[in-house]
């Protein structure tokens, strides 16, 4: 795991389920979910998706085993044959980091090339600040980090 997880991540959560007709290793952290196919012969195989881009999570529950999926603008993932007892707390595991990303003011810039909406980003700060979540040290400190994007 040290060579998958970024300078800083932690893990929050984890399950193994059926997916791509392999056994895959479900990672959750605070910033993505991580899949990983530790192959016989092929080596790792990675796959990972952010968690700010999950549009939607749904889980189905049976007599055994469950399913997730985890649908994003572009992809649908699910991961079969989960331990019934896994499901729900790998999702909440999964909605906590979710909010906690929506409600922290110190998320990570966007992945990729997209660019930053620096007015938007003010004025949730200006908002946070006024309501008195932020003092106005912390305030200007991020506003700077903001706009040297």
């Amino acid at each position: 795991m040290p060579e998958v997880l970024r300078e800083g991540e932690t893990v929050k959560g984890l399950t193994s389920g059926f997916m791509d007709g392999n056994t895959w290793l479900i990672v959750c952290t605070e910033r993505r979910i991580i899949f990983l196919d530790k192959g016989m012969l092929y080596g790792l195989k990675q796959k990972d998706t952010p968690l700010e881009k999950i549009n939607s999570i749904e889980h189905k529950i049976g007599m055994i085993f469950g399913k997730i999926t985890i649908r994003d603008a572009a992809t649908e993932i699910t991961i079969d044959n989960l331990q019934k007892a896994a499901v729900a707390p790998f999702l909440e595991t999964v909605n906590s980091a979710i909010e906690a990303l929506k409600n922290s003011t110190n998320a990570p810039p966007p992945a990729g090339n997209e660019p930053v909406d620096v007015a938007s980003q003010l004025g949730k700060l200006t908002d946070l600040r006024d309501k008195g979540v932020l003092t106005e040290e912390e305030f200007q400190g991020q506003k700077k980090k903001l706009l040297s994007l």
